[in-house]
C-alpha cells in the first residue's frame, strides 16, 4: 500500500481514502441533489462527510449511496489530473468551495467519466486501487448529514 504523502496544508493524505470521497461527492449529488460535502476529515482507518439535506436519507437511500459508489469504483476508471485555466475549469468544476485567492490556472482531478472536481490532493491512477466503500454509520440533524465510512 502506498504510504501517506504530504499536500501543501502538511496533512497527511491516504490517496485511496481521498479518491473515494470524490467518488461519494458525486454519488451524493446526483442522488440527492446536494452540493458536495462541506465538512470532511479524511484519514487512513476511516473518514467521515458532511453534506447539506433537506431531510434525513432513509436506511435503503443509505445503502443504494454504498452501492452506487463501490460499483463506480469496480469499474476500474483512470483517475487523471490536468491543469486548466480558471475560467475553462469553471465549465465542469464547482467553484463555490475555492478560496479568493486561488491561482489562475486550478488543477482539475477526473475519476474516469464520473466525476470532476478541483482538488490540490493526492488520489490513486485507477479506481482498482481504492478497495470497497463500507459506510459505518450516519446520523441527520439540523439539514446535515454526517457519514462515516471506510475502505475494505
Amino acid at each position: 500500500m502506498e504510504n501517506p504523502v504530504l499536500n501543501e496544508h502538511n496533512k497527511a493524505e491516504y490517496p485511496p481514502m481521498h479518491t473515494a470521497e470524490h467518488i461519494l461527492n458525486r454519488t451524493m449529488v446526483l442522488m440527492f441533489g446536494c452540493p458536495r460535502s462541506r465538512n470532511a476529515h479524511i484519514e487512513r482507518k476511516k473518514s467521515k462527510c458532511d453534506y447539506l439535506l433537506p431531510e434525513a436519507p432513509s436506511d435503503a437511500q443509505m445503502a443504494e449511496v454504498e452501492r452506487m459508489v463501490n460499483e463506480v469504483i469496480d469499474r476500474h476508471l483512470p483517475v487523471t489530473a490536468e491543469y486548466m485555466a480558471h475560467d475553462e475549469a469553471s465549465k465542469y468544476v464547482d467553484m463555490s468551495k475555492l478560496p479568493d485567492n486561488v491561482s489562475d490556472t486550478l488543477r482539475v482531478i477526473r475519476v474516469g467519466d464520473y466525476d470532476v472536481c478541483a482538488c490540490i490532493g493526492e488520489h490513486v491512477g485507477n479506481t482498482s486501487e481504492i478497495g470497497h466503500v463500507k459506510l459505518l454509520n450516519y446520523e441527520y440533524a439540523d439539514g446535515r448529514l454526517r457519514l462515516r465510512f471506510k475502505l475494505v
